[in-house]
């Protein structure tokens, strides 16, 4: 895991390229604290934040040229199978000077051009400059595991050059980009908390997508080009496959994927919660290593009773007899709150980052990789909305008015409660929600402020064409003739893991150089969960149906079949004690009164006060928002 960016400058706009790069490169230092690189040769200067992890010596350290100094690569992940790749290039005369996968990806594409992303397996962002035919290439992983941000110099003129990097900071570092606001942006994070892949808080910013590369040509238009379609393999059912035979061949991926995500020269361990994912993961891990007590796994929780889960992590650890580290965390929540949101890159507010960021931080004292679990509700139907999902199939022929109503009554009969994911919560989020269509119900089930809301809050109008809706809606139309709950299987990878989840785990582990590796996420087994038949996955209420029955020879039954629990912060309690001063100081800000109405957030305050509504995760998304306008001001 590192900290890449770079300038493409071939109209030599800037005289002082490399103190540019240094001034973006020192913004990514908690990217890669062991090692610096500025290249510039051409029309390019590439900069590099290493944190060593495979083949830690100084030949390794990037920007790197391939044999030829034809290629020059700035890199940041890991290819899980270069070994395999190595391997075919030394049959093919290839002789290797490190024991890198940077070097394996030079000499890879040396060989074989942008085809070699199809062999490789792996998480990464990568810019590679080819100087014969002064073509610049921006690679992203399949998945979206590593971000890169990119700007052309001349928003109205692509060939103007642009910037690129790892972190939206060090971007704008660059003397050639303004911090201009993108009211569209603002729109998608009121609504959901986070922003999509689609847009960027600043004007003219873009963020490459998920399985993309961009194509940079000296006097052609920039070519955007998708390398790896995930929808293929949800229209390409085995709907004959048996249990058993799907059972077997998920254990073989996953023995597979650990395999290749288990190669590190530094201390390694993982994240362990006591859920099925992460459980599933150390046993594997365990079995891969032989020695269980030399796997290290690591836990945190909090003094609020339901959202700590060292107990269940604890018997799972009793049980695979591993190393494990617990720590209950009483966060310092006014310091690092300010902390965590300056390492977010742009506004973010899914308030599990809180915990993530504490266990980063545990971990890092004792390994610099840590495996975690990330991936697996997606893939195989875990979170609690694809039940409600489901449930809204069930009584689709209702009349959507009786919904309607059942959530007005709802609102005015159920108590309010701060427990994780309550009871009330979840009953008024289905109701809302099933008063819509499907794609519009599942959109809802994780929406923060309503298009209705949203109008009242803001002291501009909002764009309906700009709404966060409108992605995930052309999402559903790539999949739209699946199964409705692959459908939102789909749609949830597309927008909730890559622009959620994985920005979360991303920004809270490099806060504290540690680099994390999501084994559910190896391609060959998103393809293979995409493929499965939706009754293996979710059988009845069952979630995760197939991926519980397939570690009943490794896991105890309590551990497969408890409610799932989740990873979030008691934000909705801490709002109304040691937290209140800090939001109500980041909600009330100058920034803020710029953008939002303060008899809104009086009257969000005094609901959630008095606990006539529970608005924690708005008044933690305002308050991450304001946090984050006064630090870039």
């Amino acid at each position: 895991m590192c900290g890449i960016a770079g300038l493409y400058d071939p109209n030599h706009r800037f005289k002082n390229t490399e103190d540019i790069l240094q001034k973006m490169c020192d913004l990514l230092v908690h990217r890669g604290p062991d090692a610096q690189g500025i290249q510039q040769d051409q029309a390019v200067t590439f900069g590099h934040r290493r944190l060593s992890i495979i083949d830690i010596q100084e030949a390794a350290n990037q920007p790197m040229y391939d044999a030829s100094k034809r290629y020059l690569l700035t890199y940041n992940g890991e290819i899980y199978n270069f070994k395999d790749i190595r391997s075919q290039l030394e049959q093919q005369g290839v002789r290797f000077k490190t024991a890198s996968d940077t070097e394996v990806i030079l000499e890879a594409w040396a060989k074989w051009g942008v085809e070699s992303l199809q062999k490789f397996v792996g998480m990464f962002a990568f810019a590679l400059f080819d100087k014969h035919t002064q073509d610049l290439f921006l690679v992203r992983d399949r998945l979206g595991e590593k971000p890169l941000f990119y700007a052309y110099f001349d928003a109205n003129s692509p060939q103007s050059g642009l910037g690129f990097s790892s972190g939206l900071a060090s971007l704008m570092a660059c003397p050639a980009f303004e911090k201009q606001l993108n009211p569209a942006a603002l729109q998608h994070f009121l609504s959901l908390n986070y922003t999509l892949t689609s847009q960027c808080f600043f004007k003219g910013v873009q963020k490459l997508p998920a399985a993309h590369y961009l194509h940079i040509k000296a006097g052609q238009e920039p070519q955007l080009k998708r390398y790896w379609d995930l929808a293929a393999s949800y229209h390409s059912k085995d709907e004959n496959i048996t249990e058993e035979e799907a059972s077997e061949e998920l254990n073989v991926l996953l023995s597979q994927s650990l395999g290749g995500q288990l190669i590190s020269d530094v201390p390694l361990g993982a994240f362990l919660s006591g859920g099925i994912d992460s459980s599933t993961l150390v046993a594997g891990m365990t079995r891969q290593l032989k020695v269980p007590s030399q796997t290290q796994t690591f836990s945190i929780g909090f003094q609020e009773k339901s959202y700590s889960e060292i107990e269940e992590s604890k018997q799972v650890a009793d049980y695979l007899k591993v190393d494990h580290h617990v720590k209950t965390v009483t966060p310092n929540l006014v310091q690092n709150l300010i902390d965590i949101v300056a390492k977010t890159d742009e506004p973010f507010a899914d308030t599990s980052i809180i915990p993530t960021y504490y266990l980063a931080e545990f971990a890092r004292k004792s390994v610099t990789v840590a495996l975690s679990g990330d991936g697996g509700d997606e893939l195989f139907l875990g979170y609690e909305t694809y039940g409600a999902d489901k449930l809204y199939q069930t009584f689709s022929a209702l009349p959507r008015f009786l919904f309607k109503g059942g959530h007005a009554l709802a609102q005015k009969i159920l108590p309010t409660q701060f427990d994780k994911v309550s009871f009330d919560y979840k009953a008024k989020q289905f109701l809302y929600g099933s008063s819509h269509d499907y794609r519009r119900a599942h959109y809802s089930w994780r929406e923060i402020f309503k298009p209705r809301e949203l109008e009242k809050l803001l002291k501009t109008p909002i764009d309906p064409t700009q709404s966060a809706f409108a992605d995930f809606n052309s999402y559903f139309e790539d999949v739209k003739d699946c199964h409705p709950l692959d459908q939102a299987s789909y749609v949830d990878i597309k927008t909730w893991l890559v622009d959620d989840i994985l920005v979360k785990v991303d920004r809270a582990s490099m806060a504290h150089s540690l680099e994390t590796r999501a084994p559910f996420l190896d391609h060959r087994l998103v393809e293979f969960a995409a493929r499965l038949p939706v009754s293996l996955k979710l059988k009845g209420q069952e979630k995760k149906y197939l991926l519980k029955k397939s570690q009943e020879k490794y896991l105890p039954h309590q551990t497969l079949y408890r409610q799932k629990k989740g990873f979030n912060a008691p934000i909705s309690l801490w709002l109304n004690k040691e937290t209140k001063a800090l939001a109500k100081e980041a909600m009330y800000g100058e920034k803020m009164q710029h953008l939002t109405n303060s008899s809104i957030l009086d009257k969000l305050w005094q609901e959630h006060e008095t606990q006539q509504v529970d608005h924690g995760l708005k008044l933690f998304g305002l308050t991450c928002l304001g946090l984050w306008l006064e630090q870039w001001k």
